[in-house]
């Protein structure tokens, strides 16, 4: 009995050996992915910031400017482009509202992201644009990936529409989190006007034909939790100008804003619980899980090996050998 017991034991040890690195390297890369039907949104403010008056076409001296961002996960959209992808795909359709110290809109740039929902690449389909304009990104956007290394990556600027790398400067702590810093500076660049205007009557086109152009520079700022490779907390060091042209008037440049942007107290308390929660959920994948099938299938063999020797009794006699008989002689 405690030999059959014993092998049993060794089976179960065999199996959750196996099972270990099968969570880890098989069942994880494919279970964490992106929901589809994610949405998300995140408030952010420039607090003593500069803002271009539109009416006197002069730069002043605000209080506050506020940065609105919504992610929209738009599963009709992604379900479409899984039929010929061949992958699991995540659109997200994404708003960045700006709202000046009177409550009045500043500009809107809306996004359509399309990625893969594990690996969180950009998948290049119709649809995939940045204020109506088609694009074709290359590297990240919004979200590093799950298992984020210590290393540079590519980062899509959405207002330039290039991609540049963003630096890994080091591991830091934030609120409790271990996390990554990672920096990206965007140098000055001529960039497009926003198709929806602060001014009614102005358009992008109408301001082109003036010769003014639009100029922008940033240093963009992000702590990432590497595991869930969500940002906990993000800043930018934000500057546009408008350059040239009749509308300023015989002047060189005015700046159109400048500030340091910075996520809302309240949502980066909500943005670290978050990822807090959903970093469990891949340590019970990546860590949790393995290490204890592991230890699980190790104790197994310890105690299949235990009954086998107990099985075994020392003091029992051991089996006498047969031998012939001695000759009789008289």
């Amino acid at each position: 009995m405690r030999r059959k017991a014993g092998l049993i034991l060794l089976a179960l040890a065999v199996f959750f050996a196996a099972l270990s690195p099968l969570v880890r390297w098989y069942a994880f890369p494919r279970l964490a992915k992106i929901p589809a039907d994610q949405y998300q949104d995140m408030v952010l403010e420039a607090k003593d910031a500069t803002l271009l008056d539109y009416g006197t076409m002069k730069a002043r001296k605000v209080p506050k400017v506020t940065i609105v961002q919504t992610l929209k996960g738009n599963v009709e959209a992604s379900e479409k482009i899984e039929k010929t992808a061949g992958r699991d795909v995540v659109v997200w359709d994404g708003l960045s509202y700006v709202v000046g110290p009177d409550g009045k809109m500043v500009s809107k740039i809306p996004e359509r992201y399309i990625f893969d929902a594990h690996t969180q690449e950009p998948v290049h389909a119709t649809g995939e644009m940045v204020d109506g304009d088609p694009v074709k990104r290359q590297g990240i956007e919004f979200k590093w990936p799950f298992l984020t290394e210590k290393r540079d990556y590519e980062y899509f600027d959405a207002q330039a529409r290039i991609t540049a790398p963003i630096h890994y400067k080091g591991t830091q702590n934030f609120r409790g989190v271990d996390v990554y810093y990672f920096e990206q500076t965007i140098p000055w660049t001529k960039v497009r006007f926003p198709k929806t205007m602060p001014v009614e009557g102005i358009t992008p086109e109408s301001v082109a034909k003036t010769g003014t152009t639009r100029w922008y520079t940033t240093v963009r700022k992000f702590w990432v939790e590497p595991l869930t490779g969500a940002p906990v907390y993000g800043e930018e060091i934000h500057k546009e100008e408008l350059r040239g042209g009749t509308l300023l008037g015989g002047r060189e440049k005015v700046t159109a804003f400048a500030g340091h942007v910075k996520m809302r107290e309240d949502y980066i308390d909500h943005t670290v619980d978050l990822v807090k929660s959903n970093r469990t959920l891949v340590l019970l994948m990546t860590s949790y899980l393995p290490w204890g099938f592991l230890t699980l299938g190790l104790l197994l063999l310890a105690l299949s090996l235990y009954l086998e020797a107990r099985g075994r009794r020392p003091g029992d006699p051991e089996p006498t050998k047969d031998t012939e008989p001695e000759p009789i002689t008289a």
